[in-house]
């Protein structure tokens, strides 16, 4: 099992030193990969309801680092550390200058960079950022991912789609990595599935929360799912990435009807569930150890690198 971890965008943990010494640290501790998040405007008023959290509240604050900034700054600071996306909303931003920003930076990190996509859900930020048709961002999105293939790996490319055309562009350099980075879908929809089965690398879900449960049998159907639909578009998986994300949101309270949140409680409590997402075919797990300090979110990321990730 590989190990990654949110790293805070905003606040007092987010500053320079702290990103600095977050990412530094993770790295002496064995964790695999690092998430980082993707919004560029917090609209000050959101009607739109966050799928994660029970009462459909966004956790956040007005301020927010911009992703790619971010990622390009811990690419800096660290040496073998995963720099995953996620999320990229991918129909916010223009999919040519975004493929070359993904291939710079997949380029000068050493091919260390994994695409964490999905489709946004806060319609205010879209609207904000004269964004693709909020409606259609499920089109959008699928598009955009041909388009990002299409330029990482032809000399000379040319797109003719509904919502994006171009023609004869060159474009390099590619990025390090061979075809291109690895694309993770996120979300566990059947819409989101599917766009995994038919256009990703991986399945990067949110679970273990209240709102959005997610246990280990449900992964394993949603699994066999992706797999079945990838078939019906001439593809396979070797090895399907599966990187489940386990936020703490609603206070880390249990779902419904349960008597303890997965991923708490008792040293074993906590390698049982992890074996059980083994099983399932979960390949990486992403915790989430942000805290009001740097020293107690190192303090938690540590506590695990020594007690749980030796036993499993």
């Amino acid at each position: 099992m590989r190990y990654g971890f949110y790293l805070p965008t905003r606040g007092p943990t987010a500053q320079p030193a702290a990103v600095t010494t977050m990412v530094q640290r993770a790295e002496m501790l064995g964790f695999h990969s690092v998430m980082v998040a993707d919004h560029v405007v917090i609209p000050a008023a959101i009607e739109s309801a966050y799928p994660y959290t029970v009462g459909g509240n966004f956790l956040s604050e007005e301020e927010a680092l911009e992703q790619f900034t971010l990622m390009t700054f811990v690419a800096a600071k660290t040496q073998r550390l995963r720099l995953v996306s996620s999320i990229l909303i991918v129909p916010q931003r223009n999919p040519v200058l975004t493929a070359k920003t993904i291939a710079t930076l997949d380029w000068l990190s050493g091919g260390r960079v994994t695409v964490g996509v999905g489709v946004g859900w806060m319609r205010e930020e879209f609207e904000a950022l004269d964004a693709a048709p909020f409606n259609r961002r499920g089109a959008v999105t699928n598009e955009y991912l041909e388009i990002f293939k299409q330029l990482w790996t032809e000399d000379v490319s040319s797109h003719a789609g509904k919502f994006y055309s171009f023609d004869g562009l060159r474009f390099a350099p590619k990025p390090l990595q061979n075809p291109h980075p690895p694309i993770w879908v996120g979300g566990h929809s059947d819409a989101a599935l599917r766009r995994v089965a038919q256009h990703a690398d991986g399945w990067h879900p949110v679970g273990a929360t209240a709102a959005s449960p997610l246990p280990p049998e449900e992964v394993a159907r949603k699994r066999e799912f992706i797999l079945e639909h990838a078939a019906q578009h001439g593809r396979s998986f070797d090895s399907l990435d599966i990187a489940y994300k386990a936020p703490i949101y609603d206070g880390g309270r249990a779902p419904a009807g349960e008597t303890r949140r997965l991923f708490s409680g008792s040293t074993d409590a906590i390698v049982e569930d992890i074996n059980a997402f083994i099983s399932s075919g979960v390949t990486e797990l992403v915790f989430d150890f942000r805290s009001p300090s740097v020293a107690e979110s190192i303090e938690r990321m540590q506590w695990f690198a020594e007690t749980i990730m030796p036993k499993t």
